[in-house]
């Protein structure tokens, strides 16, 4: 069953101990995420299109994916009238796969946490779903992320409940809201990130406007 191989795929992920680790176990998945996702009725990367289209006008600039994975959030912003979009991910693998939606513009290989390859304020927005979460992407991250936002443009990304204050989130919000480089917009009620399996995984959106 998919659901099945689905739950050994995300025991994989979210055990793999190093960013090599990880790398593997997503190109191991690869060609099978989006079936295996979808059995579970995993809904982040199609939910995230609300909170995009709710604050950032479509045709202001480009917008990143960061943590596209195999882009499954790109065509639905298409759709809606978004046609700027960038992604980056640290699998190969599942950006082969989103370069076949033909949705995005420019697929880069990059890892949040560390530096990542474009200017200061370049992008309007930047949204991630089910990249901060466990054993994913580090809170530190979004540093790099301000930094290639534009002043008035917006960081909307979901948080996993396991690592939302385990993982130092809230600390890296505040350090960003006293330094002066973004202020909080909305913070949203848990939700579930599968609308069929696994009740407990819980998520909240945030959206902070950049300064």
């Amino acid at each position: 069953m998919d659901t099945d191989k689905a739950h050994v795929a995300l025991d994989s992920v979210y055990g793999a101990g190093s960013p090599e680790a990880l790398g593997d176990a997503y190109a191991a998945w690869a060609a099978s995420y989006d079936s295996e996702t979808a059995s579970l009725g995993y809904l982040l990367p199609f939910l995230i299109a609300a909170w995009v289209t709710r604050y950032v006008p479509a045709g202001e600039g480009p917008l990143l994916d960061a943590g596209c994975g195999t882009g499954l959030t790109g065509p639905q912003l298409r759709a809606l009238g978004y046609h700027d979009l960038v992604g980056l991910d640290l699998s190969d693998d599942m950006l082969k796969v989103a370069a076949g939606r033909q949705a995005y513009g420019e697929l880069k290989k990059a890892m949040l946490g560390g530096p990542l390859p474009w200017p200061d304020r370049h992008f309007r927005a930047f949204f991630s779903t089910g990249v901060f979460t466990i054993g994913h992407a580090p809170a530190s991250g979004l540093h790099e992320l301000v930094r290639i936002t534009k002043s008035g443009g917006h960081a909307i990304f979901t948080v996993r409940d396991q690592v939302l204050d385990k993982g130092g989130f809230r600390n890296v919000f505040a350090e960003l809201e006293r330094a002066g480089k973004w202020r909080p917009l909305e913070e949203s009620p848990w939700f579930r990130c599968y609308a069929i399996a696994d009740p407990d995984a819980l998520v909240k959106t945030f959206v902070f406007e950049v300064l």
